[in-house]
């Protein structure tokens, strides 16, 4: 294998011209990756890593360039190469997965065509790129290829789109490989999938991959070494292990210690956090980059800049206090909220939401697509009932239902404290929206960028409150301070704020009404993990403050064990596990539920034993008879009961007190470890 890295920078510099002034935002960088090898870029958003990637691809935005330093590829510096060559590398040897399929995804072509143009690019026929695309969508674990190939992206989950993204660009063989964020909106199954499609890559063609990612699990699992951004400067990079098992940088302890690892929950455990909020774009330091929030922070800090110094035999760091950061103090993010006083709220500790033989069908090609079957559930005042499952379970299908987004099949019954709702939102009255609010994934699509985030709350409290203008005004103001939203940012817009503050000002306008009942969708899937612990730690003070209850929806299983009391994991529409949060976890497992967590990668870089799920996920136009696990089932060969699973679908039985599976293979053989 060739010795010359595939991707090499080169002290870079980039900035951005902003009301003509350039702002740097990536400070001297330098690392290089060898054909074959994953390199992880980590680190808070608006700290450069984005643009170090789109600089790899030279697709920098209009008003970003390229001051200082080179760009190597395959030795070669691209940075003075032409339009024409870079179209020419970009078709052909460089590919990149963006962080956000709805932007990459063209609204207005059908997806086969879109990522047939992959495949003619490369000089394929019409009709061979159309074939070829549907085995490039199997790769990635999309069931009923040919139905999505006729599909517009917003007729996908993000899950589905992000997969779709993922399969154009690896359709190329490409020789570097740049991914930023490329699993945020994936389950764990198929992101198990998708890395393994990664890694097989490297090993087959020497592809080098330049891996963003906030999920520091991924990161240490996927990439051999690690470099750790803050401020647009590199201030640690070394091999992962290291990195992960000895971080010597306190910015990089900070992240490491934001994680929600396993075992840890909210009722004994509080998350850590890292104080403060990463500097605005081009901001001037005269000495470290992260002294402001740094808990070891000395006058020289302040003053002088860090050389990088060798703590390894290959890992440096940039920092004056390498010998300190691993046993720097905890810091504990307190917040005090005063949210609402709701005198009609429930007792805590009695039954809020009963959810009772909830069901939707939708029609597609003139046929009945059952995407939620039969599904009763209940939520506690002020409990937290997580949802799990790969995308397509129906986890969001079942939100909307309850909120009435969606209208219920008949004989559906959604009872908020004692009061059967109506199926649709338009026949609730306001009270009954009021008690009932969402957070959705991604605030930028929720949030009206026209208005300023006072604005935005204040609407929200004088619709559902029936308060004036001008003490809806005051309570918004009350709400996000309370949210910790500064009052120099309440008459900003949602374009000016953070992916964090965003969050933060979709939770204050989903408390505007003082609800009973929050669902979060996906709350902080697109966040780092040190603003994800701030929210988690958020969510869980109004909990406990209000008694609000949640429905939590995440594809990071690590994060619904911290938060939840109860979780229901979910299958092609189905409920096929339910039960107390550490219950559910320690096992014994449902098969599914085995599956899923074997496929969470470990942040303290144990290896736990991989049981994939085979074959394709099942559409639910076209459900398999009996379990519809069973064509996937990895514990089926072999149990005895194989006639059941294939021809009679399992009832949901408490198999232990409060413990309840839908699987027709005996609870003690499920307690047994697979090999």
């Amino acid at each position: 294998m060739s010795t010359t890295p595939t991707l090499e920078f080169r002290d870079l510099e980039v900035a951005y011209t902003v009301r003509g002034i350039d702002r740097e935002v990536v400070r001297k960088v330098s690392f290089s990756i060898a054909p074959g090898e994953a390199y992880g870029l980590v680190g808070e958003s608006g700290c450069g890593k984005s643009t170090a990637a789109f600089a790899a691809m030279r697709y920098l935005p209009r008003n970003g360039k390229i001051t200082g330093g080179s760009i190597l590829f395959e030795g070669q510096d691209i940075v003075g190469m032409s339009t024409h060559d870079i179209s020419v590398l970009r078709r052909s040897a460089i590919s990149m997965v963006y962080q956000n399929p709805a932007t990459a995804l063209n609204p207005t072509i059908r997806i086969g065509e879109q990522v047939a143009e992959v495949f003619e690019l490369q000089g394929f026929s019409k009709s061979d790129a159309l074939a070829q695309v549907e085995q490039a969508l199997i790769k990635v674990q999309i069931a009923d290829p040919t139905k999505v190939m006729r599909r517009y992206a917003h007729q996908l989950s993000g899950g589905m789109a992000q997969r779709v993204v993922i399969a154009m660009a690896l359709a190329s063989n490409p020789r570097l490989l740049v991914m930023d964020e490329p699993t945020t909106g994936l389950d764990a199954t198929v992101e198990a999938e998708v890395l393994d499609l990664v890694r097989k890559l490297r090993q087959e063609s020497g592809t080098a991959v330049l891996f963003i990612s906030h999920n520091l699990g991924v990161i240490r699992h996927m990439c051999d070494r690690v470099g750790v951004l803050y401020a647009g400067a590199l201030v640690e990079q070394g091999a992962t292990e290291e990195i992960f098992s000895q971080p010597s940088h306190p910015y990089t302890v900070g992240l490491l210690r934001c994680i929600p690892r396993g075992g840890l929950h909210k009722n004994t455990d509080r998350l850590d956090t890292i104080p403060g909020t990463p500097p605005a774009l081009g901001t001037h330091f005269s000495g470290c980059v992260f002294a402001d929030r740094c808990a070891l922070v000395e006058d020289k800090c302040r003053t002088t800049q860090p050389e990088m110094v060798a703590v390894g035999q290959s890992h440096v760091a940039r920092c004056f206090h390498t010998d300190k950061a691993g046993s720097m103090p905890r810091a504990i993010d307190t917040v005090t909220v005063s949210v609402s006083q709701n005198p009609n709220r429930a007792t805590t500790g009695t039954r809020l939401l009963d959810i009772d033989h909830l069901s939707k069908a939708f029609t597609q090609d003139g046929h009945a697509v059952h995407v939620v079957n039969d599904v009763s559930l209940q939520v506690g005042v002020g409990e937290t009932l997580g949802l799990v499952g790969e995308s397509g379970a129906g986890k969001t299908t079942i939100a909307k239902l309850i909120l009435g987004l969606y209208g219920s099949d008949s004989g559906s019954h959604v009872v908020l404290d004692g009061k059967d709702l109506a199926a649709t939102l338009g026949k609730r009255d306001v009270k009954d929206v009021g008690a009932m609010q969402i957070v959705f994934q991604n605030p930028d699509q929720a949030l009206n960028r026209r208005h300023s985030v006072t604005r935005i709350v204040g609407r929200a409290v004088q619709k559902l409150r029936g308060l004036s203008a001008d003490a809806s005004t005051e309570r918004a103001h009350e709400l996000l301070s309370g949210m910790r939203v500064e009052a120099t940012l309440h008459s900003a817009r949602p374009v000016q704020l953070s992916g964090g503050l965003k969050q933060r000002v979709a939770i204050s306008r989903a408390f505007a009404g003082a609800p009973q009942l929050v669902v979060c969708d996906e709350p902080t899937s697109a966040l780092d993990v040190s603003v994800q612990a701030t929210i988690l730690n958020l969510l869980v003070d109004l909990q406990k403050q209000d008694g609000t209850s949640f429905i939590f929806i995440s594809h990071d299983l690590g994060v619904v064990r911290y938060i939840s009391d109860k979780i229901a994991v979910l299958y092609l529409g189905r409920v096929v596990e339910f039960g107390e949060s550490n219950r559910v976890f320690q096992g014994p497992h449902h098969p599914y539920t085995e599956a899923l967590l074997s496929s969470v990668p470990n942040i303290d870089g144990s290896i736990r034993k991989r049981i994939p799920l085979t074959g394709v996920i099942p559409s639910p136009s076209n459900p398999p008879s009996g379990c519809v696990l069973h064509p996937r089932c990895p514990r089926m060969a072999g149990s005895g009961v194989e006639h059941l699973c294939s021809s009679a679908e399992p009832a949901l039985t408490e198999v232990e007190p409060g413990h309840f599976m839908r699987c027709h293979i005996p609870l003690d053989q499920l307690r047994t470890v697979q090999n």
